[in-house]
């Protein structure tokens, strides 16, 4: 029982991992985006869950931690059904995924304060708009406490002002939703189950896509917002290498899956989908299941295994 328990939240990502970008172009972007977000942070931390009490359980079944704990081995072995291969595994797999975790949160930690003092270095602008005497056509937004949108004379010069709109409108946006902040923890949730990497990369498309419909929605005209998305990525052509850690937390117009964002954009907005939404929840609700079926059956174990000793 313990095992099948165990399985569930591995099952759930596999599954989130499968359906994610479908979900991303599917659904209205912010809709799907919280929805992946949060849905592989709860399976992420079930994960982590349920293979440190599947080894904390077979460690149990050792018969000097058992001394140690006042319980009996034999009856925690026989309730928890766990082969000692398995819980040494187990055990292995979240000590290095709880390690990845912290690396990526230390890391996008650094990241974001880097973006933060970028930000007070630039200054305050109008309106949080700072504008760089650069001819490559560039412009990203970049996060911190109040954010900037940092545009190139290169890329104004390289769009019409109807087009400087939408992407004014589509930097906002990444900043008013704290775009930068979803995608390090779905990038989170990926390091501490590395099935749900799929899902981290359909939350960063989703992003663009969300900002992309926000823009639309700001200028009236989903054509114009198209046209924009591919006049500044062909203006802005390779991307600059060797980036300072504060650009590796900007999220720029023409970042990914350009053309997949355009012919988006030429289509009416995506509507809202119950089944798929439902289905997304229950991915959820099921790595939450398996983890209450472990950490209730490993209770009982230890239970039992504690009762049997007391009544000696």
């Amino acid at each position: 029982m313990i095992l099948t328990g165990a399985a569930m939240p591995l099952l759930a990502a596999a599954l989130l991992a499968i359906t994610a970008r479908r979900t991303v172009r599917r659904l209205p972007p912010a809709t799907a985006v919280l929805l992946l977000t949060a849905t592989s942070l709860a399976i992420a931390a079930a994960t982590c869950f349920v293979l440190g009490t599947v080894a904390v359980t077979v460690a149990g079944t050792d018969a000097e931690v058992a001394a140690l704990g006042h319980w009996s081995a034999p009856v925690v072995e026989r309730l928890s059904e766990v082969p000692t291969p398995i819980g040494i595994a187990a055990g292995a797999a979240v000590v290095v995924l709880t390690v990845a975790a912290a690396r990526h949160l230390i890391r996008a930690m650094r990241t974001l304060w880097a973006a933060d003092a970028a930000c007070r270095r630039l200054g305050a602008g109008v309106d949080g708009l700072v504008i760089l005497d650069d001819d490559h056509p560039d412009a990203y937004a970049l996060p911190g406490v109040s954010g900037r949108i940092v545009v190139s004379r290169g890329m104004l010069a390289a769009l019409t002002p109807a087009e400087r709109r939408v992407l004014l409108a589509h930097e906002r946006s990444h900043l008013v939703h704290r775009h930068s902040l979803l995608v390090q923890l779905a990038g989170l949730a990926a390091a501490a189950n590395p099935l749900l990497r799929p899902v981290a990369t359909a939350v960063r498309e989703g992003v663009e896509r969300w900002a992309d419909e926000d823009a639309a929605a700001a200028v009236g005209d989903r054509r114009l917002t198209a046209r924009a998305l591919a006049r500044a990525a062909a203006a802005t052509g390779v991307a600059r290498r060797d980036q300072p850690p504060a650009a590796l937390a900007a999220l720029a117009m023409s970042g990914s899956g350009v053309a997949v964002r355009a012919c988006a954009l030429l289509a009416p907005p995506p509507r809202p989908r119950r089944m798929l939404t439902a289905g997304i929840v229950v991915c959820a609700l099921a790595a939450c299941a398996g983890a209450t079926v472990v950490a209730c059956r490993a209770d009982h174990a230890f239970d039992s295994a504690g009762m049997v000793v007391s009544t000696r």
